[in-house]
């Protein structure tokens, strides 16, 4: 009876499987703080596409780890065609074409050899208007590889709006956009940036948004549409529930939720530590995450849990 009156249900195709693809590796290693996600080499990230297909899971967010000796100041192999994110989107569409929507992580984060997610100035500060230039290179770049939907996550003022106007340029009308709308400069990254070798030094508070701020997401939310974000997004998610409610309540477009890295470690270890039952957490995390308005989670759990709910 309980299950017939359910309120809120989690499909497979609402799940989106963030994975990581390392240009050094000759076999997956395993992120030491997040147990059961891999760094993965160009091979087994097909497998992982694959898996995720037959699983029914909806998309898959891709993020490229270059070797360190390759990044720079501005990022240089984020628009370079052979960067290691943009073989991985060939890889991944000559595996499954257009049986999962392949997405790509649209930021310069994981390329520069300060870790920030844009171009620096000569005071050390990130230069809006100089990044946007970047990310229109990057998003053209993203899109010819095969990207579906690129999701700018940068946190850069006009992203969405600059990006937009370059693929179209581009004759890419049919790429789109998942707006990273309200990213909150959060203490859950942590494992993130152990999956990606961050190379960060300080925090990206100056562009990214303030946890005790709501109304601030709600006017980033209305400058994303206004410049033509095709799906908006609330990240992290458990912890800004109420911000997700908001965004959901507000729009007539998709939106989507992700469950990041800190939130899958914290139920990982206590798992491990037998303090909670872990396959019980993880659903109830996840209808949470529904239940306050997501159509869309990326978790790295998707694959596991669409296999459960087929």
């Amino acid at each position: 009876m309980r299950r017939m009156v359910a309120e809120h249900r989690l499909h497979p195709a609402e799940l989106i499987l963030p994975a990581f693809v390392r240009e050094d590796l000759r076999e997956p290693v395993e992120i030491s703080s997040m147990p059961g996600v891999y760094q993965h080499t160009l091979d087994t990230l097909r497998k992982a596409a694959a898996e995720a297909v037959a699983a029914g899971v909806g998309g898959i967010m891709l993020f490229g780890v270059p070797e360190e000796a390759k990044k720079d100041a501005v990022g240089s192999q984020g628009t370079d065609p052979d960067g290691i994110l943009q073989r991985a989107l060939r890889e991944v569409r000559a595996e499954v074409g257009d049986d999962l929507v392949v997405m790509s992580d649209l930021c310069l984060d994981e390329f520069t050899d300060h870790g920030h997610c844009g171009v620096l100035d000569e005071r050390g500060r990130v230069d809006n208007d100089a990044t946007l230039e970047r990310y229109a290179e990057m998003a053209c770049v993203q899109a010819e590889a095969g990207s579906h939907v690129l999701g700018p996550s940068g946190m850069m003022d006009g992203q969405v709006g600059f990006v937009r106007r370059a693929l179209d340029e581009a004759g890419h009308q049919d790429v789109s956009l998942l707006a990273y709308t309200a990213k909150y400069a959060s203490a859950f990254y942590g494992p993130f940036r152990e999956a990606v070798n961050s190379s960060l030094t300080g925090d990206r508070r100056s562009y990214q948004q303030d946890p005790a701020n709501a109304r601030e997401s709600l006017r980033e939310l209305a400058l994303d549409l206004a410049e033509g974000a095709d799906m908006v997004m609330v990240k992290p998610a458990l912890p800004y529930l109420d911000v997700l409610r908001r965004v959901a309540d507000a729009v007539d477009v998709p939106v989507a939720a992700y469950q990041i890295s800190g939130e899958y470690a914290m139920v990982e270890a206590a798992a491990q530590r037998g303090w909670i039952d872990r396959d019980a957490a993880i659903m109830e995390t996840l209808t949470g995450v529904k239940r306050a308005g997501a159509n869309l989670i990326l978790t790295y759990w998707a694959t596991e849990v669409a296999r459960r709910l087929s």
